[in-house]
């Protein structure tokens, strides 16, 4: 189900097929009104014909905007979201999703530093569209297997902008392949790092970034699915509600987010992958096992959160501000 916001309904204007694999869809609003503003790196929840809740980057965005457009990877390895995209939705559909937000924003300072790996050029899209129009100075890495999978590779090597564009495919690697370490060793100190795609290449270059001598402030990224990790406790464990006095036991085999909604406990879910952090609840005592992508390293050391939708714990209770 969508986070408890307001949600907007949008008719499906157009299908594309920017790549193999890969369905575009363009939603404009069915009242034929404006669309919410948003800004490079905001992405929308969509809720699709088989009820499930998945989130997707803008490919374009501005102030005021006609019409919204996303690209949807089909993984066949995936929990069936994009399955379904692929499959049932048509032009002329009615679908219903949130306003966007932005956890991937661009700052306005530094020299951006994009890379993107695969599907993961959707943000990192809107973010070059967004650079060049305001005039700022930016570099594009983007990796793909082939050229025939790389999504919107038309657009990038017509746009105005295709000289700061560098491009590495897997299947000519004669053409070169990316030195992550070698780039952010090159882009000065006051470059900032934006890097979206596969968890494994989100790895690679913020390694990278690291043997470079770059701070943890100056990478920024964005997970489009959660690397499975293993259970941190082999059986289940206890939620305290400070606030409500009330004790909820979480199984092994469900979710603490799961066993809240069970015990008539309303909180906000969204990604339920640990990507979003819509569902980010505050932690007064005991020990969580962080399973998600969106806490910092220092935030996790802190253990004064956690994401109830994938992370447990690692002592026998967890208390949380609720």
């Amino acid at each position: 189900m969508l986070s408890p916001q307001p949600t907007l309904a949008v008719r499906v204007r157009e299908v594309r097929h920017p790549a193999i694999d890969v369905l575009s869809l363009v939603l404009a609003p069915v009242d034929g009104g404006p669309l919410p503003a948003c800004t490079a790196g905001a992405h929308i929840d969509v809720a699709l014909p088989n009820g499930m809740l998945r989130q997707y980057s803008l490919c374009r965005t501005g102030p005021a905007l006609a019409q919204y457009e996303i690209a949807i990877l089909h993984d066949r390895t995936g929990r069936g979201g994009s399955a379904c995209a692929h499959r049932d939705v048509r032009p002329g559909d009615t679908l219903q999703i949130s306003p966007p937000r932005n956890l991937f924003p661009l700052l306005p300072e530094g020299r951006p530093v994009l890379f993107a790996g695969g599907i993961g050029i959707t943000p990192i899209l809107a973010m070059a569209e967004a650079l060049h129009a305001e005039g700022r100075d930016f570099e594009l890495h983007y990796c793909s297997r082939s050229p025939e999978r790389a999504a919107y590779l038309d657009v990038l090597t017509r746009a105005a902008y295709a000289p700061q564009l560098r491009l590495y495919h897997d299947s000519t690697p004669e053409a070169g392949r990316l030195d992550a370490e070698g780039v952010l060793r090159r882009a000065g100190d006051d470059a900032q790092l934006y890097v979206c795609g596969p968890a494994g290449f989100i790895g690679h270059v913020c390694d990278a970034a690291r043997r470079a001598g770059w701070n943890e402030a100056r990478v920024h990224f964005e997970h489009f699915a959660a690397p499975v990790q293993p259970a941190g406790t082999s059986g289940g464990f206890e939620l305290i509600l400070a606030r409500r006095s009330m004790r909820v036991p979480v199984g092994p085999a469900e979710t603490a987010a799961q066993a809240l909604l069970a015990h008539g406990v309303d909180i906000n879910l969204s990604c339920e992958q640990g990507i979003c952090g819509a569902c980010l609840l505050p932690v007064l005592d005991g020990v969580p096992d962080h399973r998600d992508v969106f806490l910092s390293v220092a935030e996790r050391d802190a253990n004064r959160c956690f994401t109830p939708c994938c992370s447990r714990a690692l002592s026998p209770t967890l208390t949380i501000d609720l």
